[in-house]
């Protein structure tokens, strides 16, 4: 049951919804939405109590950082990811090789994201973007969402009863919003349409070019699980195990718990090791850099993380995500 205070959240804005949307009309169409499609979007739309009462309720994150991955990175998603890289390689294979990122991290985050497609969320985005919107929280963040969401209908990508999306307003097996669509989303089949709801080739090909678009590299991994030597805390080459310097803000919170770059060949004379106790990788033409993560403390497991790390962080800026998708990755490989 909705809580009732939801609705009243919705009405709190001074401004009545019918007027609201009226000058939200005149702009899409300013912006070159036809009145076509507005009649055939907003007929009988009104706001959704239910989006707001999730905007305000968002559940805190309780899980601990092995709960979570062992969630995400459980032997049923290995499983299902391994049979359905087999089920689409027609279409997988070929959009991993023209947008040049590996096809196991498009599946990888297809996985993280709606489980290969199998859930991408059943709210009207249209809907649920209109209602976040009028709401006044982060009314302008949501206008030019639900502007760029009639763009997509305008221009035929999908029709309007098959815009679903999350709650949010993310939409298709990427779960992209609509500026992100318009930015990143990719026609793989050359039909003229970013179908990232039902056409996988879309969809790979628009997790990809995301990627890519970010700085993927696609001659090197994501990083790797490493083992720490014992007095690693005591050596001054690293002066600080938790946090880089600067860390640029469009991800700070999750980068400042890395720690400073250094080339692999200075981890190596750190004395870090492979997992197996083996050497890290020597590459000649040029060394990878690559910084420490510990998400679960000291104790816990060590990871190393490349640029193709960060590159995933930038679809979601939380380390456990990324690290989610890294290992699922090497599971799929």
């Amino acid at each position: 049951m909705v809580n009732a205070n939801a609705q009243r959240q919705v009405e709190d804005n001074p401004v009545p919804f019918e007027t609201w949307l009226a000058e939200l009309k005149a702009e899409a169409l300013q912006e070159g939405v036809s009145q076509r499609i507005l009649d055939l979007t907003f007929d009988g739309l009104t706001p959704d109590p239910k989006v707001v009462e999730l905007d305000r309720r968002q559940p805190e994150f309780t899980q601990t950082a092995e709960e979570y991955l062992e969630k995400r990175v459980s032997p049923i998603r290995i499983k299902n990811g391994r049979k359905k890289m087999q089920e689409f390689a027609d279409v997988l294979d070929p959009s991993a090789k023209n947008i040049a990122v590996q096809k196991r991290f498009i599946a990888s985050i297809w996985g993280m994201e709606t489980n290969y497609g199998t859930y991408t969320g059943n709210y009207n985005v249209v809907r649920s973007l209109m209602t976040l919107a009028y709401d006044m929280r982060r009314s302008s963040f949501f206008r030019k969402e639900l502007l760029k969401a009639l763009l997509i209908l305008e221009q035929g990508h999908i029709a309007p009863d098959q815009m679903t999306g999350s709650w949010a307003g993310a939409m298709g097996q990427g779960q992209f919003m609509p500026t992100s669509f318009f930015a990143y989303a990719y026609d793989m089949d050359g039909d003229g349409k970013k179908n990232i709801w039902t056409d996988e080739a879309d969809v790979f090909g628009s997790i990809g070019n995301y990627l890519s678009v970010h700085g993927w590299r696609p001659d090197q991994t994501w990083g790797r699980e490493v083992k720490l030597p014992d007095d690693l805390k005591a050596r001054q080459a690293l002066v600080d195990l938790t946090h880089e310097p600067n860390p640029p803000k469009s991800c700070k919170r999750a980068l400042s718990a890395h720690s400073k770059k250094y080339s692999l060949d200075e981890w190596q004379e750190m004395g870090v090791r492979n997992l197996d106790g083996s050497d890290l990788p020597k590459v000649t033409n040029s060394n990878i850099e690559a910084t420490l993560l510990m998400p679960m403390g000291i104790d816990g497991p060590a990871y190393l993380t490349y640029q193709n790390f960060r590159t995933i962080l930038t679809y979601n800026c939380s380390n456990l995500y990324a690290l989610g998708v890294s290992l699922l990755s090497d599971e799929l490989k």
